[in-house]
């Protein structure tokens, strides 16, 4: 059964908290109380992880600044709605960080994916992560039609991780898709593209 990522309004077993995991607790419920005084205290502790962990999931500073900015306003904004009997505080804020880093990776797919079917209408996308890794203008035109003719869910896998050098659990977290999943997916797209190479020659 898939996991329920916390949200703050379901109950779990509660995990053993330190000092810091409580200073922060309270910090945050006194700016649910109306302190913004403590939300300084509430930022200082806790847009550091949440950058970090947008980092590791949309590889790209600028944009996972936006999305800490994002999350500690909605942190601020809905502070009111968290529940420390049900878990801490930064895990609470990062759970809220992991779903708009996630969103943002699934827009930016989305968009991409839009523009790579309206450049085909004119001319073949460019791979430019393959075409940097394979020798030979011959080589780079089969490898670029073989790719094309994959689906997204079984190419976009494979260029994160052989090309932006991500590891299976990281292609899973950047796609918010399990890792088994995932694998079968690359899987199934190396066997394809590998079939597509052995007979366009």
């Amino acid at each position: 059964m898939r996991r329920i990522p916390h949200t703050g309004t379901e109950r779990h077993q509660p995990t053993e908290r330190t000092a810091s995991d409580r200073s922060v607790d309270n910090l945050l419920m006194q700016v649910a109380q109306g302190d913004q005084d403590s939300f300084a205290g509430v930022y200082d502790a806790l847009a550091p992880p949440v950058m970090g962990l947008a980092c590791r999931i949309l590889l790209d500073e600028a944009q996972a600044e936006e999305v800490t900015q994002d999350v500690m306003i909605e942190v601020w904004r809905t502070a009111d709605r968290f529940r420390p009997e049900y878990g801490a505080a930064k895990t609470w804020v990062l759970t809220l960080a992991h779903r708009r880093a996630v969103d943002r990776v699934r827009s930016a797919q989305a968009s991409a994916e839009r523009e790579r079917k309206a450049a085909l209408l004119d001319s073949p996308a460019p791979f430019d992560e393959v075409i940097e890794a394979v020798e030979g203008k011959e080589e780079q035109a089969r490898v670029h039609r073989c790719l094309a003719g994959l689906g997204s869910i079984q190419r976009i896998p494979l260029v994160l991780a052989y090309y932006q050098g991500l590891t299976c659990a990281e292609v899973a977290a950047a796609l918010s898709t399990p890792s088994g999943t995932v694998k079968s997916r690359m899987r199934t797209g190396l066997r394809k593209l590998r079939a597509c190479l052995e007979t366009d020659r």
